[in-house]
C-alpha cells in the first residue's frame, strides 16, 4: 500500500442501520425510513474524497475480551441477526482480507503493549457488509476488521484509535461503525426523540470541539445529558471513540444526520477530506 507524500486520509464513525435494513422491504415504519441514510452511504467518495488502499474497520457487533484482528484473506459473512426476510441471508460482500494489514495493525498495538489476537476464522458482521455493500459495492478494496475490547472503557479506545492513527498515512482508511443512538427498547417513542436529540448535540459539540476537549468530553461521555438512555450499553458508541483517537490533531465535523425510527441519528469525520488518488 502506498499513498502521496502528505496526503491524510480522514477517520470517519458512520450508522449502519437496523440489520439489513437497505436491502428488504421496511415494515417497522414508513417504507422510506432508512432512504436518508442509504443515500448519505452511497455518497460516502464524498466524505472521503478518494479511493482508500485499505480498510480497517470497527464494528459495534464485534467485541473481544482482548482486541480482535481478522487476518483471513477471503473472510467469509457473519449472518449476526435474526427474523429478517430469507433473502437477507444470502447477501454477499466478497471483498478480501489483508494479511498484511493486519500485521500491521498488530505491530501498532505492539508498539503501545495493547494486547490482541489475531482471527483467521471470523466473518463481516452485518455492521461492516450491510453499509459495505452501499459504500463499496464493488468489494474490491481489502477490509481488515477489528473488535472494540468488551470492557467497553473509553479511554481505551481512545488510545486505541491514537495508536492507529498512523495508517492513515499509509493510503489505510479507518471507519467505525455504529449508531450514535442505540437504545433498542425505545426506538418510536417520544422518549427516544427527545433523549436522542439531547445527546445529538451534546456529541455533536464534543466531536467538533478542539481536540484536547473533544478527548475530555468524549472520556465522561456517560456524564453527558440523556447519555445513558441513549447507550444502556456502549458497544454502538465505541466505535465512535477509536476513531476519534486516531483522529490525531485534526479537527472533526458532523458529516450526516437524520431521524430514524423517532430517533436521531448522525455521523462524524475527523480531518481533511482527502484529494490526491490513493493506489494499492
Amino acid at each position: 500500500m502506498s499513498s502521496s507524500a502528505g496526503d491524510r486520509l480522514p477517520a470517519v464513525f458512520i450508522p449502519h442501520g437496523g440489520g439489513p435494513c437497505f436491502f428488504m422491504d421496511w415494515t417497522m415504519g414508513p417504507a422510506d425510513t432508512w432512504d436518508k441514510m442509504a443515500e448519505f452511504l452511497r455518497s460516502f467518495d464524498d466524505v472521503v474524497g478518494t479511493r482508500p488502499a485499505a480498510i480497517l474497520v470497527i464494528s459495534g457487533h464485534h467485541e473481544g475480551d482482548t482486541v480482535e484482528i481478522m487476518s483471513s484473506p477471503a473472510p467469509p459473512m457473519l449472518f449476526d441477526y435474526g427474523g429478517f426476510p430469507p433473502h437477507t441471508y444470502e447477501l454477499t460482500y466478497p471483498a478480501p482480507g489483508s494479511p498484511e494489514l493486519a500485521e500491521r495493525v498488530a505491530d501498532l498495538l505492539d508498539d503501545s503493549a495493547i494486547a490482541h489476537r489475531f482471527d483467521p476464522q471470523r466473518g463481516f458482521d452485518h455492521g461492516v457488509f450491510v453499509p459495505f455493500l452501499l459504500m463499496y459495492p464493488h468489494a474490491d478494496i481489502p477490509v481488515v476488521q477489528m473488535s472494540l475490547q468488551s470492557d467497553l472503557d473509553p479511554e481505551f479506545h481512545l488510545r486505541l484509535g491514537r495508536t492507529l492513527a498512523p495508517l492513515r498515512d499509509e493510503g489505510v482508511l479507518i471507519i467505525g461503525t455504529g449508531m450514535s443512538y442505540h437504545n433498542m427498547g425505545r426506538f418510536g417513542t417520544e422518549q427516544s426523540r427527545r433523549d436522542s436529540v439531547v445527546f445529538d448535540e451534546w456529541l455533536t459539540r464534543a466531536c467538533t470541539a478542539d481536540p484536547a476537549q473533544r478527548h475530555q468530553s468524549l472520556t465522561q461521555w456517560a456524564d453527558a445529558p440523556a447519555a445513558r438512555a441513549s447507550h444502556p450499553r456502549e458497544e454502538h458508541l465505541l466505535p465512535l471513540m477509536v476513531v476519534a483517537g486516531a483522529a490525531g490533531n485534526d479537527a472533526g465535523r458532523r458529516v450526516f444526520t437524520d431521524e430514524v425510527m423517532g430517533a436521531h441519528v448522525s455521523a462524524y469525520a475527523f480531518g481533511e477530506r482527502a484529494s490526491v488518488n490513493i493506489e494499492a
